[in-house]
């Protein structure tokens, strides 16, 4: 099976990062101040009362451009860090709500936090565009 694990990981990456940025990160990236308002007043969970339309934009790009890394495998690790922090105040404002239902950013935060340990894999397009092309 160890033959497959980076096609495996290659596939988890372009899946879940085009996932991100299409039906997160770009719709609240294109939504404008009002959206990041709602979006960045968020961070009054953990004790934060200002600048929200700037949180808001802040975590609309970290699921846009933080997706688009992913699915490519480039600034990998800062990448999952971005979406993980972004997904764990997700977490936290479901958990805010008088029916909290978490369980959507909760996996998310799981999986980001899983390939910041595991890693891009081999096929990446820092390698693709690396001299001396296919590298061990």
């Amino acid at each position: 099976m160890d033959t497959y694990r980076d096609l495996g990981l290659l596939i988890l990456r372009v899946g879940f990062g085009l996932a991100f940025v299409w039906y997160h990160g770009y719709p609240k990236l294109v939504g404008g101040e009002r959206v990041w308002t709602m979006i960045g007043d968020t961070v009054a969970n953990v004790g934060i009362t200002f600048g929200y339309p700037i949180w808001g934009l802040l975590a609309a790009v970290a699921e846009t451009a933080g997706g688009l890394l992913f699915a490519a495998g480039l600034l990998f690790r800062p990448a999952c860090l971005a979406l993980l922090i972004v997904m764990v105040m997700a977490t936290i404002e479901q958990f805010a709500r008088p029916m909290p239902m978490p369980e959507h950013a909760l996996k998310n935060a799981f999986v980001v936090a899983g390939m910041f340990l595991v890693g891009p894999g081999r096929y990446t397009l820092a390698r693709m565009f690396s001299r001396g092309g296919r590298r061990r």
